[in-house]
């Protein structure tokens, strides 16, 4: 059988095109490369979710090999099987959009001209993206009317342009801390407003309200309330009958012809046979690093550099996310009786976030400069990193009478308040994917070499938010405030790599995601993204997918 078009994976960046296209009638065929696990199969336990990473391959037959500067400056290569972290996020139908935190701030119109807003920043590829906001906003407003998006719209100096008064979903409930973040900023003049979540505080379709499990980022949701791919988007293409999904299937090759097009999908199936499909119309969506991978292995006699890739190109400025994070302590017996009854309740979502810094002015960061996006947060009920956290005391390792005091402290008479911190991960020369030259996976096919390298601007900013995320945090009373503000990126938010541009010499993908040099092969996961804002991608990657749908659906209205 031969579809009108085949995507490979089935995350954030698929999920819109699959469900618009099946809806329009078009026959679908779904690629993913992990199992198909169903909302029955998600639970709570913290064990199966965080510390035997269930939803991700085992690393002894899928790896990366990471290449980073050590303490003396020298670039050193390590399997993610040899070092024990790893860069998946999700490998299963709906991706990494099963597990995510689903914070949805949108870009501010500046994301859009990094370049010439701010002018050039030595060692960082940034550019223009070849879009503008305008082109994007009816986008979110459809993200957030399709899968549910809940929060409140409160006026703030960087608020960004909106065709809609607020969201469609009334705000979760939140612990009382928020009130809290509230008034702490207003000691500094700060104007903290509650974050939108890709999480529906009432039901909506065949998905169930959000019942407040405290268990959210890093698991599964067991209601459908999380706006993942799967339950907000495949699962309603499945009902029309155009849409069909394979799980276990690594797509391993993008095969070409004579004219630069793409005949044929190959893979491996559930018994590891190589297999083979056609479509008119190919999406590749595998998130940042394995669809660099895919393409580069994609190599032909027109692509002897892999698909896409005669500019060489694919794969260069790998985009993370900028920024950190730190925590403090509120101590039970620092507080009135009141509010120690409602600040201990289990309710863990605080959705505060402050947007001020978005545009920093300061001197020793260099004049105007672009900033970014502080959230705050209590910690996860998961009791894993709690009981972790409690080894220690003073620098020491506890053990027996004295660590059992110190478990029993710290889950009764305290809760650690957080803040996370987003700036912009510049692009540069030395953050890119290649294929490995030694390394393979089970299927013997060479697996991601990533070099990552984080441009100092991406530190600077973050420490100076984090120290403005510091001081509400002594307004709440938090004590034993941390910060952590590295060069080492969180590897859940992950873009760049196909970047898309109007100058076939310098970008991959064209404004509309559809490759240069292939004319009908497109990318909708975050790799199309150039500079990658100050805001978790999620939200943005499915806005541009939906985008991307309507271009192709006014292509295949004219053939």
């Amino acid at each position: 059988m031969k579809y009108d078009i085949c995507i490979v994976g089935s995350g954030a960046g698929a999920g819109p095109i699959i469900y618009e296209l099946s809806k329009a009638g078009y026959k679908v065929l779904v690629l993913e490369k992990g199992p198909w696990l169903k909302t029955a199969d998600f639970s709570k336990d913290e064990m199966t979710a965080t510390r035997r990473d269930a939803y991700i391959p085992n690393l002894k037959d899928e790896r990366h090999v990471v290449e980073k500067k050590n303490a003396s400056g020298q670039w050193r290569a390590r399997s993610t099987y040899e070092s024990g972290g790893d860069l998946w996020n999700g490998n299963c139908v709906g991706g990494s959009s099963n597990f995510m935190s689903a914070y949805f701030h949108r870009l501010k119109p500046k994301d859009f001209k990094l370049a010439s807003t701010y002018g050039p920043i030595k060692g960082a590829n940034i550019v223009d993206w070849p879009i503008s906001y305008d082109d994007l906003e009816p986008y979110y407003t459809k993200v957030e009317e399709v899968i549910g998006v809940s929060g409140k719209v409160v006026p703030h100096k960087h608020l960004e342009p909106r065709s809609t008064p607020d969201f469609p979903h009334p705000p979760l409930a939140t612990n009382i801390v928020a009130k809290w973040f509230v008034e702490g900023g207003k000691k500094e003049g700060f104007n903290i407003v509650p974050a939108a979540r890709g999480i529906i505080s009432e039901p909506k379709d065949n998905r169930k309200a959000c019942y407040h499990s405290n268990y959210c980022g890093s698991f599964g949701c067991s209601s459908d309330a999380k706006a993942s791919s799967r339950a907000a988007l495949i699962n309603q293409a499945l009902a029309t009958g155009n849409c069909e999904v394979r799980p276990d299937s690594k797509v391993f090759l993008l095969e070409t012809n004579d004219a630069k097009k793409i005949t044929k999908a190959w893979f491996y199936n559930q018994e590891d046979k190589k297999e083979s499909v056609e479509a008119a119309l190919f999406v590749v969506a595998c998130q940042a690093v394995e669809t660099a991978r895919l393409l580069l292995m994609s190599k032909g006699p027109q692509f002897p550099n892999g698909l896409a890739n005669n500019n060489n190109q694919v794969g260069k400025n790998l985009l993370f996310a900028g920024g950190g994070g730190g925590s403090g302590y509120i101590r039970f017996d620092e507080l009135t009786e009141e509010d120690r009854k409602q600040f201990d309740i289990p309710l863990t979502f605080v959705n505060q976030a402050l947007h001020d810094f978005y545009e920093i002015e300061d001197k020793s960061l260099g004049g105007t400069v672009k900033g970014g996006t502080i959230d705050f947060l209590i910690e996860h009920s998961n009791p894993m990193p709690k009981a972790m956290r409690s080894k220690y005391k003073n620098g020491t390792l506890l053990y027996g009478s004295e660590l059992k005091e110190n478990l029993k402290d710290y889950f009764t008479n305290q809760k650690r308040v957080r803040f996370e911190v987003f700036c912009d991960w510049l692009p540069n020369d030395d953050c890119h994917v290649s294929l490995d030259d030694e390394v393979t996976d089970k299927w013997g096919d060479p697996v991601g070499r990533v070099k990552i390298n984080s441009h100092n601007q991406n530190v600077k900013v973050g420490k100076f938010l984090a120290d403005q995320a510091v001081k509400v945090m002594q307004n709440i009373g938090a004590k034993k405030i941390t910060q952590s503000i590295t060069a080492n990126p969180p590897t859940n938010l992950m873009a760049g790599g196909c970047r898309f541009g109007n100058d076939p010499s310098t970008s991959v993908l064209d404004a509309n995601c559809k490759a240069h040099e292939v004319d009908n092969l497109y990318v909708t996961d975050g790799s199309f993204m150039p500079t990658g804002g100050s805001v978790p991608y999620t939200f943005t990657i499915y806005a541009n997918s939906f985008r991307v749908a309507d271009k192709i659906l006014e292509r295949l209205k004219k053939n």
